[in-house]
C-alpha cells in the first residue's frame, strides 16, 4: 500500500512539472497563435510562430536574446571574478575589519536590492548626464548593476567553500616562493571549480529571467531584455493576439539555460554540497 502511494505521489508530482511544459509547447506551435485557442494537446502543429518571432519589426526578439545572453555571461563572468578574490581575502587573510565586512556583506543581503530603486534612479540620471554609455537603456549599465546586487551573497557563498580548502596548501606554497597571486590562479582556483560552476550557473540564472531592476532601466525597445520585451508582448490588448509568438520565446528562451547547465551539471552537486560542513 506504501509502495503504490509512493508512485501515486510521485506521478501526481510529474504530471504537476510536465503540464506547464506540454502547454507551452503547444501554445508555440498551434497555429493560430492566440490564447484562446490553445488547448493541451493541439489539433494543428505549425512553426509559424517561430517565424514570425523571429521576423517581427514591432518585437526585436533576436536583440532581446543577444542583450540577454551577454549581460548573463559577461555579468556572472565578472561577478565570479570579482566574488572569489573577495572570499579568498576573507578566507585565508586577517586584516582590521574583515569581520566587520563580512557581517556588513550578510546584513545587506538581507534587503532586496530594489529598495534602493529611487537611489539607484538618481545615481544613474546623473551618470546617463556624464557618461550615456553607462547610462539608462545601456548593457553596459545594467550590468554595472548587476555586479554590485550579486557580489555579496557570491562572497558569502565562495567563503564557506575557500574555508574546507586545507590552509597547507598555501604555506607550502609560499615555502616554495609563490605569491598571492600565483597561490590563488594556480593552485585555489583549480581547487574550487565546483562551487564556481554552481555561482555561475546560478548568476546567470537570476539575471537571465530577472525583470523588476531591468524594465525601470531599460526603456528604449532595442535595450530590452527578455524579460522586459516578453512581458511587452503579452501586455493589455496583446495577451490574446501574441501568445503564440510568447510562447515560442519562452522555449528559445530557455536554450542558453539549459546550455549551461548541462554543461556544468557534473560541478553542480558536489559544488552546492561542499561548502555546508567544514571537513
Amino acid at each position: 500500500m506504501k509502495l503504490a502511494l509512493r508512485h501515486v505521489f510521485v506521478l501526481a508530482v510529474c504530471v504537476f512539472a510536465v503540464f506547464p511544459i506540454l502547454f507551452v509547447i503547444s501554445a508555440a506551435i498551434n497555429p493560430l497563435g492566440t490564447l484562446a485557442s490553445t488547448e493541451l494537446f493541439p489539433t494543428g502543429a505549425s512553426l509559424d510562430n517561430f517565424g514570425d518571432l523571429l521576423t517581427s519589426d514591432a518585437y526585436p526578439f533576436k536583440r532581446w536574446f543577444f542583450n540577454s545572453v551577454f549581460i548573463a555571461l559577461a555579468s556572472s563572468f565578472a561577478g565570479l571574478v570579482l566574488s572569489m578574490m573577495a572570499a579568498y581575502a576573507f578566507s585565508r587573510m586577517r586584516f582590521a575589519g574583515r569581520r566587520t565586512g563580512l557581517l556588513a556583506l550578510l546584513l545587506i543581503q538581507m534587503f532586496p536590492q530594489f529598495l534602493a530603486i529611487v537611489t539607484i534612479f538618481m545615481i544613474f540620471t546623473s551618470v546617463t548626464e556624464l557618461y550615456p554609455a553607462l547610462g539608462f537603456d545601456t548593457v553596459w549599465g545594467l550590468l554595472l548593476l548587476y555586479l554590485g546586487g550579486a557580489l555579496g551573497v557570491n562572497t558569502w557563498l565562495m567563503k564557506g567553500f575557500l574555508d574546507t580548502v586545507p590552509k597547507e596548501l598555501d604555506e607550502a606554497a609560499t615555502m616554495d616562493g609563490a605569491t598571492h597571486a600565483q597561490i590563488f590562479w594556480r593552485i585555489i582556483m583549480p581547487l574550487v571549480t565546483p562551487i564556481l560552476a554552481v555561482t555561475a550557473l546560478l548568476a546567470f540564472i537570476g539575471t537571465m529571467s530577472e525583470f523588476l531592476m531591468a524594465s525601470v532601466f531599460l526603456r528604449d525597445p532595442e535595450s530590452k531584455t527578455l524579460a522586459v520585451g516578453m512581458y511587452g508582448m503579452i501586455a493589455g490588448d496583446h495577451r490574446n493576439t501574441n501568445f503564440g509568438m510568447f510562447a515560442a520565446a519562452t522555449l528559445i528562451t530557455a536554450v542558453p539555460t539549459v546550455g549551461v547547465f548541462l554543461w556544468l551539471q557534473k560541478y553542480i552537486v558536489s559544488g552546492l554540497t561542499a561548502g555546508a560542513v567544514k571537513g
